[in-house]
């Protein structure tokens, strides 16, 4: 796969565009790019579908702007808009995220529903069953989100002695050294992924407006062996979706996209044919 490069209001944004048929949007999360779904693309593109993966601003090979403020989540949500828009999409599309990618594909079908036509949410749930119902699992957890929120202490910690900690906190993923550390290492872009993480829980920076309840229909995954999320921010979630929310829980870790390709993508497909 080729990446393709398209000017946005804001930034250069680099895209995976695969496949014909009907569009889907698939957004990736922390540390990761648009290379995150090499396996599943060509899943689906087998099965008809045209997969459009970009790498979010600071991530792969699109833009990273300076400041913590430009990694809101309002802004994300944006330049996938945008980008959308660009491709001459009109018309509302699949949406399935990971990770980071799950928080902004909230966003994005909560406040833009006339854009998606449903929305797959993997690993990560709605951000109010994460705030609220996580639970003290939860809590435990999310010990790293406090440790992101210092710049300059937080890019030292994970990333001195050959990356150890990152290695530590990624439980030694096969993925670090062929994508995660080679990406991370140039110049700002540790500090452009940590300010995911301090544009959005940082109360100084984080966007103050009440995210609505999703009107699109929602299928949840998660990984029941999940290091850094608790079943019940996901399970959850369904208090916060005015349509249908289906539920699914696999034999999985975080790393799904990778991990556990080929049984998202057939949870997904059937999810697609009902």
């Amino acid at each position: 796969m080729d990446r393709k490069i398209i000017q946005l209001s804001e930034i250069k944004m680099a895209y995976y565009d695969e496949g014909q048929g009907e569009p889907i949007m698939l957004l990736h999360g922390f540390p990761d790019s648009g290379d995150v779904w090499r396996k599943v693309i060509p899943i689906l593109n087998k099965n008809g579908y045209r997969t459009i993966a970009p790498d979010l601003r600071g991530f792969g090979q699109s833009e990273a702007p300076e400041g913590v403020e430009n990694y809101r989540a309002d802004k994300l949500a944006k330049d996938i808009l945008e980008l959308k828009h660009s491709l001459g999409i009109e018309k509302p599309m699949k949406l399935i995220a990971h990770d980071w990618g799950a928080n902004i594909g909230w966003t994005l079908a909560s406040f833009f529903p006339k854009e998606f036509s449903s929305y797959v949410a993997l690993s990560v749930g709605n951000p109010y069953a994460y705030a609220l119902d996580g639970g003290f699992e939860q809590k435990q957890k999310a010990w790293y989100t406090m440790a992101f929120q210092t710049e300059g202490f937080a890019e030292k910690m994970f990333s001195q002695n050959d990356w150890a900690t990152l290695r530590l906190f990624c439980r030694n993923h096969s993925e670090l050294d062929k994508h995660y550390i080679s990406d991370l290492s140039r110049p700002g872009r540790f500090t452009a992924a940590l300010n995911l993480y301090r544009a959005n829980l940082n109360p100084k920076f984080a966007n103050k407006t009440k995210l609505p309840k999703t009107d699109i229909p929602v299928l949840g995954i998660y990984g029941k062996n999940d290091p850094y999320l608790s079943e019940s921010q996901m399970s959850q979630s369904v208090k916060y979706v005015n349509n249908t929310f289906e539920y699914k829980i696999i034999d999985g870790e975080h790393v799904l996209p990778l991990d556990n390709s080929q049984e998202i993508t057939n949870i997904i497909l059937n999810y697609y044919r009902k």
